[in-house]
């Protein structure tokens, strides 16, 4: 069974940046399309970004250019750069499999407020 830990996330500026971290632990993490997620209050959680295992990105309309997803499978690590942030942006942010995945980690709450 694969866990997810997601970190990083925390109050930014409108305009500003933040990394978020996703940590996976199992062998099966190397060949599995991975994908950020995020979910705001009273919204449906939604794919932001995902990742196949050779590097091949596809992200949602509302975050191309400003976002970046990256992957570091010898360490199980799943990155999402996230840069000129803006309050839609707020969210708890998820990372999973693609399209299908494990249990849910805690997330990391992002918050893009001045």
């Amino acid at each position: 069974q694969v866990q997810l830990v997601e970190s990083g996330g925390g109050l930014v500026q409108p305009g500003g940046s933040l990394r978020v971290s996703c940590a996976a632990s199992g062998r099966i993490f190397s060949g599995k399309i991975m994908g950020w997620f995020r979910q705001a209050p009273g919204k449906q959680r939604e794919l932001v970004a995902r990742i196949t295992s050779i590097g091949i990105t596809v992200y949602a309309d509302s975050v191309k250019g400003r976002f970046t997803i990256s992957r570091d499978n010898a360490k199980n690590m799943v990155y999402l750069q996230m840069n000129s942030l803006k309050p839609e942006d707020s969210a708890v942010y998820y990372c999973n499999g693609y399209p299908s995945g494990w249990g849910w980690g805690q997330g990391t709450q992002v918050t893009v407020s001045s």
